[in-house]
C-alpha cells in the first residue's frame, strides 16, 4: 500500500530575486519530471523567479505562494555572518510544513535526479538518507550521525515530521546542521518505526567534500545502480569568491558545459537540455580558456588574502 503520494515539492524565492532563475534550478525540476513522472510538482515561493529558464519550466509546475515562519524570520543571530543564510533556515521549516500538509517528496533546488525513486520507498511513512559526517566537528560527534534534509519523503500528517517540527526551534542555534540534519538523526534513533533511513548512496553518493565536488563537476564517474539522485551542495561553490572547495561556480554551469563537458553532472544533465537550441562545441572551448584565466586570477587573489591575513 502506497503511503507517500508521488507529488514533488521545491521551495524557492524566500528572499527577493535579483538574478534570473539559474540553469541548474531548471535542471533540478526537469530531471525530477522526466525521471520520476510525478503526479504534480509544487513550486512553493515567496518571490517568483524570472528569466529564460524559469519561462521554460514554469508551466509544468503548481505555483504555491507561502509566508515566512514568524519565529525563524524574527530570530536574532548571535553571529551576524550567519544572517545571509536566513532564507535557507526559513526553507528548513517550510519544507516540513508542506510535507506535513500534502505529503510527497521534497527536494532541494540543487538536486539532479538520476533514476526513479523505487516504488517500495513510497510505502514508508517517512524516508530520509544518511550523509557524510565531519567527525572533526564536536557537534557532529555529539550527534553521532546526520540525515540530510535535502531530500525528504513523507506521508501526509507524518508523525516523524510533526515531532521534528515540534522540536526544531528548541534545537535551532543559527548553525547549518543542528536543527536540520542532526536533530532528525536523533529522532530516527528514538522513533525508528516512523522513518526509513536509506544509505548515503541513495541520495548523496557524491558528498560535500572537495573530492565529492571534484567528482561531480571536474570528473566523470560511473554511479552505482542504487543512486537515485545527487545533491549539488551549491552553497559551497555558488559564489566564485568562495573557492576553498573548488574554482567551479554558478557562472560556469552553462548549457555548453552540460552539452560538451566531461563531468558527471554534464553526462547526467545532457538528456534534459532543451532540444530547440544548438550548443556549439566552439563556445564551450572558449569557456574553457576563460575559466583557465579566471583560475589564475582567483589563485593569486587567494594568495594575496593569505599574505595579508
Amino acid at each position: 500500500m502506497t503511503m507517500i503520494p508521488k507529488v514533488f515539492h521545491f521551495v524557492f524565492g524566500l528572499k527577493p530575486q535579483t538574478e534570473p532563475f539559474h540553469l541548474s534550478h531548471y535542471m533540478a525540476i526537469a530531471s525530477c519530471i522526466e525521471v520520476n513522472r510525478p503526479e504534480r510538482v509544487y513550486f512553493h515561493y515567496e518571490h517568483l523567479p524570472y528569466g529564460e529558464w524559469w519561462d521554460r519550466i514554469k508551466d509544468s509546475l503548481v505555483l504555491h505562494p507561502i509566508q515566512q515562519d514568524e519565529s525563524m524570520a524574527a530570530y536574532d543571530y548571535k553571529d551576524p555572518s550567519l544572517e545571509q543564510y536566513r532564507y535557507a533556515h526559513l526553507s528548513d521549516i517550510s519544507r516540513l510544513e508542506m510535507l506535513l500538509e500534502y505529503g510527497g517528496v521534497y527536494a532541494d533546488i540543487d538536486t539532479m535526479f538520476v533514476r526513479p525513486i523505487p516504488e517500495e520507498l513510497y510505502r514508508h511513512p517517512c524516508v530520509m538518507g544518511h550523509e557524510k559526517v565531519d567527525l572533526n566537528v564536536s557537534a557532529a560527534r555529539e550527534a553521532g550521525g546526520s540525515l540530510c534534509n535535502a531530500l525528504i519523503m513523507a506521508e501526509p500528517g507524518s508523525r516523524f515530521i510533526q515531532y521534528w517540527l515540534d522540536s526544531i526551534m528548541q534545537e535551532f542555534d543559527g548553525s547549518w546542521s543542528a536543527h536540520s540534519t542532526f536533530l532528525p538523526y536523533r529522532l530516527s534513533r528514538s522513533f525508528p518505526e516512523l522513518v526509513h533511513v536509506e544509505p548515503e548512496s541513495s541520495f548523496f553518493h557524491l558528498d560535500w567534500s572537495r573530492e565529492g565536488i571534484r567528482r561531480l563537476f571536474h570528473q566523470q564517474v560511473e554511479l552505482p545502480e542504487n543512486v537515485y539522485s545527487l545533491h549539488l551542495w551549491s552553497h559551497l561553490w555558488w559564489n566564485k569568491e568562495r573557492n576553498d572547495f573548488t574554482y567551479f561556480h554558478a557562472g560556469r554551469l552553462t548549457p555548453h558545459f552540460i552539452a560538451h563537458g566531461s563531468s558527471t553532472y554534464s553526462a547526467l544533465g545532457r538528456p534534459f537540455l532543451p532540444q530547440d537550441e544548438v550548443y556549439a562545441r566552439s563556445v564551450y572551448q572558449r569557456e574553457i580558456w576563460r575559466n583557465r584565466v579566471e583560475n589564475l586570477a582567483l589563485f593569486f587573489r587567494r594568495i594575496q588574502r593569505a599574505w595579508h591575513d
